[in-house]
């Protein structure tokens, strides 16, 4: 062999050497210390999936499994856009909705850490709006006006977290708060508004509460108060404060309020069913409403704003998981990760399960269902997202699709096929 043929042997070689190792770096961690007893179990996942995909229940949908902090299932099934049939991809970018809630109660855990706040405070020391609250006595749905008695005591912070407040939702709470919400401009958080955050939670701050606080468990408008509050003792936008605080340590890159441009190409359509049961693109007043990430807003809705990937949400609960660590990194107390994750309510329910500061606490009761370990915790979001963190069994669990109303069972089923799929 020539000089000149051994050159280009060589440079080969080099060449291929080098592509090998860039294709290492990208390859995602083989599980260890993880026993899943064989494939069928895990193809028993993608025949879930592809079959709602199929039927039409979904225009498509993504499951995630990490155990131990290894990724053993992530995979993406259908399309991001059921009219232009663009196939989804796990770095799609969704809407996560009300999963925004366990981040802002992750940034008001941050500032109790540093001692900026206590969990029994009153709202009012940070929102004067709040003091001196009223609880709804009367409601006369011919005009929405009403009578009132004086709340109890003040809402705390701990009431918030806990969504005993007695506050409810605009838009999608119950007839009688919705009405009393919708004259007083209150809004839901989905939606760019003229208002600002501060704005809207001192009109918030003035409207009765539904019962008195801590009476009752009432999902509502509470965490976007509570990202109010943070942005009152940080000194910051709730959105600096998560790129800042929890985005940027985590590495998670494709979490934001509002999209850069950039990023519009991989935000997934929100679907939903036409009167023949097609899947459509979801509109409501003939607005399409969905677009709300691509508008460049400033209305930080602390419980329902944000737009994730499924893998950038996964390192989130990861580092809950890992009682406040991800990576060398502390973001959060393990004392204070405990304290959301085990019973905050009391003797109160929701539905069998119990409530945390943030999150839905499994019980004997709800384990019974599907499965899920006794301490588990979870919630989802209004356009088809859910999740789960099992201490126990050390696993994180996502299933995201993007559409309303979902009309499948495929949360559950994926819940029960994941625990069929994994043993200890």
């Amino acid at each position: 062999m020539n000089f000149k043929a051994s050159l280009l042997t060589l440079l080969a070689a080099a060449t291929l050497t080098a592509g090998l190792a860039r294709q290492a770096k990208t390859v995602k961690p083989v599980p260890s210390a993880v026993n899943i007893p064989s494939l069928p179990g895990l193809q028993l996942i993608d025949q879930l999936i592809r079959q709602n995909v199929d039927k039409g229940q979904i225009a498509g949908g993504i499951g995630y499994i990490a155990i131990d902090g290894k990724v053993v299932y992530n995979k993406a099934f259908g399309y991001s856009d059921a009219a232009t049939k663009t196939i989804l991809r796990t770095d799609h970018i969704f809407r996560i909705a009300s999963q925004t809630k366990a981040i802002t109660s992750t940034a008001v855990m941050m500032l109790f850490d540093e001692g900026k706040l206590l969990l029994d405070d009153p709202v009012s020391r940070y929102i004067p709006s709040f003091s001196k609250p009223v609880v709804l006595d009367k409601f006369n749905p011919a005009d929405s006006t009403y009578t009132t008695v004086p709340a109890k005591r003040e809402v705390t912070i701990r009431d918030l977290l806990t969504h005993t407040s007695g506050i409810d939702y605009a838009v999608i709470g119950s007839a009688t708060m919705k009405a009393i919400y919708a004259k007083a401009g209150i809004p839901v958080g989905f939606e760019s508004s003229g208002l600002t955050l501060s704005e809207a939670m001192d009109r918030l701050g003035k409207q009765p509460l539904v019962h008195q606080p801590g009476e009752r468990f009432t999902y509502g408008l509470n965490t976007d108060v509570l990202g109010y509050i943070v942005e009152v003792v940080s000194g910051k936008t709730l959105d600096v404060f998560f790129s800042e605080r929890i985005f940027k340590p985590l590495g998670m890159d494709d979490t934001y309020f509002y999209l850069p441009p950039s990023k519009y190409p991989r935000l997934v359509s929100v679907h939903t069913f036409d009167a023949e049961g097609k899947l459509v693109k979801y509109e409501r007043n003939g607005v399409l409403i969905a677009d709300y990430p691509k508008t460049q807003g400033h209305y930080f809705s602390g419980g329902a704003g944000l737009s994730s990937t499924i893998g950038d949400y996964a390192v989130f609960l990861q580092m809950l998981l890992n009682r406040g660590t991800y990576k060398g990194k502390r973001l959060l107390s393990a004392r204070s990760v405990d304290l959301m994750t085990t019973n905050q309510i009391g003797e109160l329910f929701v539905r069998t399960d119990k409530f945390g500061l943030g999150f839905q606490i499994t019980t004997e009761a709800g384990k019974a269902k599907l499965g899920m370990s006794v301490g588990s915790f979870a919630w989802g979001g209004y356009f088809g997202t859910t999740y789960w963190v099992d201490p126990e069994k050390k696993m994180v669990c996502l299933f995201f699709a993007q559409q309303s109303p979902l009309k499948s069972d495929i949360h559950d089923k994926f819940r029960s096929l994941v625990y069929q799929a994994v043993t200890e």
